[in-house]
C-alpha cells in the first residue's frame, strides 16, 4: 500500500482548528486583507502586526494592501507572513503606506476595488483609519464585503471608542513641545501660540494644554472666546508676574492662529508680552508609538481579525470604558463631539 500524502502544515493547522469547533463555529474565511488609509499616525504598524499574527494563528492567510484604497484599486496586494511584520512594533507610520483616494469615492473606483478583492480571493477586510477611511469601509460593507474598521487617527474624533490609535503618542509629542517652548518663553518673557492638529476636533489641543499647564486652549468646539478676551488674558498673566504665557490652539479654531497672532502683536504695548508662534504640524504624526498605543493597537487589531474569523462585518472595534467594544460603522462615521463638558470646565479652572 502506498503512503498517504500528508497535508501541508498550514492545512493541518486549519484541519486541527476545524476539528475543535462545533458545526456553527467552523471556519468560513480562509483569506483576509488589511489596509491603512487616510492620515498616518503612531500605532498603525503594531495594529497591522496584530491583525496578521492573530489571523495566521486562526488559520487564515492575510494579504497586505499598500497605499490604502488607492492600492486596492491598483491591485497592490501581497501576502503578509509572520516575518513580514517582524520588527515593526516600535516603528512610526505604516509600512503598508497610506493615501487618500478620490477615485475610491466614485462608483467605478469601488467597482474596481470589489473586482480586486475577488481576484485575490480576499473574503474579509480590516480597514484602519479615520472618518473618511471608515466611510469607505461602510460603502464596501453595503456592497456585501465583510469589513471590520479600526480607529487609526490622532484626532480622536470618532464615535464608538474613547480613544483612537495614535492619540497618546501625539499628545506626548505635544507635551514635549509645550515643555520646551515654555523654557524659552520664560527665558525671554514672551507669550507663545502653539498650534496643534485638529481641524474639527480640539481634543489634542485641549488635552495638550491641560497636561502642559498652558494658560489657554482654543478649540473648534468652543469659539466663544474673542481676540480681545485673549489679549486681556495676556495682560492679566503679565500683571500677575508670570514670565511666560502659553496658548495652545487647534488648527480648526476660528478665526485662526494667524489672525490671533496678528491681533496680539498689535496689542503688545497694552498686554506686556511679545508673541511668537509655533506650528507643530506633522511632527505630531511621527515617532515611535508609546507603550499605551502599542498595547491598544495590538488589542484592537487582534480583535478585528477574530471578528472577521467569526463572520462579523460592518462594525468598528473600539475601546470603551476599558473594554473592547463593537459599534456599527454607520454610527461611527456620524459627526461626534469628543470634548466632554467636565473636562472643558476642568481645563478652564486649571488655566487660572
Amino acid at each position: 500500500m502506498g503512503r498517504v500524502a500528508r497535508p501541508a502544515p498550514q492545512a493541518r493547522a486549519r484541519l486541527l482548528i476545524s476539528c475543535l469547533l462545533t458545526s456553527e463555529e467552523r471556519i468560513h474565511m480562509k483569506r483576509i486583507g488589511v489596509l491603512t488609509s487616510g492620515g498616518d499616525g503612531p500605532g498603525l504598524n503594531p495594529c497591522i502586526r496584530a491583525v496578521v499574527r492573530m489571523g495566521i494563528h486562526l488559520g487564515m492567510s492575510v494579504m497586505g494592501i499598500r497605499r490604502g484604497y488607492a492600492g486596492l484599486i491598483a491591485g497592490e496586494i501581497e501576502e503578509l507572513t509572520l516575518r513580514s511584520v517582524g520588527g515593526i512594533l516600535g516603528r512610526g507610520g505604516t509600512f503598508l503606506s497610506t493615501s487618500r483616494s478620490a477615485e475610491f469615492t466614485t462608483p467605478q473606483g469601488q467597482l474596481t476595488a470589489l473586482r480586486n478583492l475577488h481576484r485575490f480571493d480576499i473574503e474579509g477586510l480590516v480597514v484602519i483609519g479615520g472618518n473618511g477611511s471608515l466611510t469607505g469601509a461602510q460603502k464596501l460593507h453595503e456592497q456585501g464585503v465583510k469589513v471590520i474598521g479600526l480607529p487609526g487617527t490622532i484626532d480622536n474624533d470618532l464615535g464608538g471608542t474613547d480613544i483612537t490609535i495614535g492619540v497618546d503618542t501625539a499628545l506626548n509629542t505635544i507635551l514635549d513641545a509645550v515643555d520646551k517652548i515654555k523654557d524659552t518663553a520664560s527665558s525671554h518673557n514672551r507669550a507663545f501660540i502653539i498650534e496643534t492638529m485638529g481641524r474639527n476636533c480640539g481634543y489634542l489641543a485641549l488635552m495638550g494644554a491641560l497636561a502642559g499647564g498652558a494658560e489657554l486652549a482654543l478649540i473648534p468646539e468652543n469659539n466663544d472666546i474673542s481676540l480681545e478676551a485673549v489679549s486681556n488674558l495676556l495682560k492679566d498673566v503679565y500683571v500677575r508676574g508670570k514670565n511666560h504665557c502659553i496658548i495652545v490652539v487647534a488648527e480648526g479654531w476660528k478665526p485662526g492662529t494667524a489672525a490671533l497672532a496678528a491681533y496680539l502683536n498689535a496689542q503688545k504695548e497694552q498686554q506686556g508680552f511679545e508673541v511668537r508662534t509655533t506650528v507643530l504640524g506633522h511632527v505630531q504624526r511621527g515617532g515611535s508609538p508609546t507603550a499605551y498605543d502599542r498595547i491598544l493597537a495590538t488589542r484592537l487589531g487582534a480583535a478585528a481579525a477574530e471578528a472577521l474569523y467569526a463572520g462579523r462585518s460592518g462594525v468598528m472595534i473600539g475601546w470603551i470604558d476599558g473594554k473592547i467594544a463593537e459599534t456599527p460603522l454607520e454610527e461611527v462615521i456620524k459627526p461626534t463631539n469628543k470634548i466632554k463638558p467636565d473636562v472643558l470646565r476642568l481645563a478652564r479652572v486649571m488655566e487660572r
